[in-house]
């Protein structure tokens, strides 16, 4: 006998995009409630010895299976806002510590 939970994926959210912009940030997280996805913020940190140039640069991660609807959504409000996204489409690094 097999537990219930052993043919469930975990652990498989990609980070979609990368985003300075907060007003474009707002706007893609209404969006993306709008459309019931689910989404998680990661902030990056900055280096410990040196200068890094992004500022407020924030990471909206997705779960995979709905990637091509939130990246849909986000290639969107870019084009129709001006605001710019850099797509990063990467499995997300476990640093749970």
């Amino acid at each position: 006998m097999q537990p219930l939970y052993t043919n469930v994926r975990v652990n498989n959210e990609i980070e979609l995009c990368e985003i300075s912009d907060p007003d474009c940030k707002q706007l893609i997280e209404k969006a993306l409630l709008q459309k019931r996805i689910s989404y998680c913020l990661r902030w990056p940190k900055p280096p410990f010895f040196g200068f890094s140039r992004k500022k407020n640069v924030c990471i909206i991660c997705v779960n995979s299976h709905v990637k091509e609807e939130a990246e849909a959504i986000v290639r969107t409000i870019c084009d129709e806002t001006g605001y710019e996204a850099r797509f990063l489409m990467r499995k997300t690094q476990a640093d749970y510590l």
